[in-house]
């Protein structure tokens, strides 16, 4: 005897909301801002940025850790193939422009304190 036919086709329920995997937020990196201070702290303190102290939950107990990226890996190996991908160094560049605080957000939403002169010339 053959096999019965299904009432949907696979993946027909991909776009419907409830049935999607909630994957962007699991896997997401640290945002860039994060590891701005991050940095900031260690360069205060005088502590390097990315130690830890061993961790069997870990990939390689906690002692590979990339700073920019914020990831850890396996071993030493692993960590320089990561340091020559595109994505460190894409993230080394975004690291390196100045970080948002809360004039330059104000300024981007049109909300300056600037005054302009008259539009009419001013008084007569």
């Amino acid at each position: 005897m053959g096999g019965g036919s299904y009432s949907r086709k696979p993946g027909a329920r991909s776009k419907i909301k409830k049935y999607k995997r909630k994957t962007w937020l699991c896997r997401r990196a640290k945002d860039t801002d994060q590891i701005q201070d991050e940095i900031a702290k260690a360069q205060e303190t005088g502590a390097p940025a990315g130690k830890f102290e061993y961790d069997d939950d870990l990939p390689g107990g906690g002692q590979f850790y990339c700073v920019e990226t914020g990831k850890h890996f396996a071993d030493a190996k692993a960590l320089e193939d990561h340091k020559k991908t595109r994505y460190y160094k894409r993230r080394c560049k975004e690291l390196k422009e100045e970080q948002y605080n809360q004039g330059s957000a104000e300024a981007a939403a049109g909300m300056t304190k600037e005054v302009l002169p008259p539009a009419h010339g001013g008084k007569k």
